[in-house]
């Protein structure tokens, strides 16, 4: 595939609420270093500006982040205000909130009273007035209780004015529906990939039955998460990718998007080379043949 050929725009659009995004967007979690957080080896400035302006110009008008997304000397946030500000009448930000981490890198979990200092903070970093939309990340801890007091919160936050639209990410479906009881939800944001559980598959339908966004993170990365891809990948997925001259990161994008026209993809990077890749596999489309031989791994 020629990356050169190929914009955010060729897998088509969705709407968050009344935004209107391309389906490839951008993650924001590795322009901070070579490895999320206060891992790795920290990035180039000017390069990770390169990429985020790049990353415009190729058509991409839905950056995702979170102002926990920071190393010892680059913050995400600060990062893409200072490489796109005044920022493109159709870009959209996403952001999540309930993590956070002090100045010192250590996390902690907000409480319900605790999210509009949070939402303030990604408001100061990214110099906005309101966030297009914020997610409320639920922690791993809270996977089966209620999120009605922090989502409630933010629907307060939502209703002064500070958030456009409201999403929730890490959730299971029971409170997706829960947080829809509250205030309207515009997307859900789950780890999810070619190996996704199946009760991910079943957040996935339930999404699209609902006119929602199902945007999923470690899409390319996998089981590896934070640490990125493994090293090889199956043979099944490399096969695709010969037939097709891609990538085995291409093919994984092009699945994720196959899954339905209400999937958003987000894959990160901080290599302009990697940016222009994962942008063009919006263009790739797979046969109903090797869709399945995928979706059996």
């Amino acid at each position: 595939m020629s990356p050169q050929t190929n914009t955010a725009a060729a897998a088509g659009t969705w709407q968050l609420g009344d935004l209107t995004v391309n389906r490839v967007g951008f993650g924001a979690m590795r322009l901070t270093g070579t490895a999320p957080f206060d891992r790795g080896v920290p990035r180039d400035r000017e390069q990770s500006i390169r990429v985020l302006r790049r990353a415009v110009e190729l058509g991409v008008n839905h950056i995702d982040t979170a102002a926990f997304y920071f190393s010892a000397t680059r913050s995400a946030n600060e990062l893409i205000n200072r490489a796109l500000a005044p920022y493109p009448e159709d870009l959209v930000i996403t952001t999540k909130v309930w993590p956070g981490r002090d100045p010192s890198g250590a996390w902690w979990w907000a409480t319900p009273a605790q999210l509009r200092g949070q939402v303030e903070e990604n408001l100061r970093q990214l110099g906005r007035d309101h966030l297009d939309v914020v997610n409320l990340r639920v922690p791993p801890s809270r996977r089966t209780g209620s999120i009605s007091e922090h989502f409630g919160a933010l629907a307060e936050l939502r209703d002064a004015g500070l958030i456009r639209h409201l999403g929730v990410s890490n959730v299971t479906s029971e409170q997706l529906i829960e947080a829809q009881s509250i205030a309207p939800v515009v997307c859900a944001q789950n780890a999810f990939g070619i190996d996704a559980a199946s009760e991910d598959r079943a957040l996935l339908r339930i999404c699209g039955e609902l006119g929602l966004a199902f945007v999923p993170f470690f899409a390319i990365a996998g089981a590896g998460r934070e640490a990125g891809p493994a090293p090889g990948d199956s043979k099944a997925v490399c096969a695709v990718a010969r037939a097709h001259g891609a990538s085995p990161a291409q093919v994984r994008l092009a699945w994720i998007l196959q899954q339905g026209p209400h999937v958003l993809a987000i894959p990160g990077t901080g290599d302009p080379d990697h940016l222009a890749q994962n942008v063009a596999a919006g263009a790739l489309r797979l046969s109903k043949e090797e869709m399945a031989r995928l979706t059996s791994l």
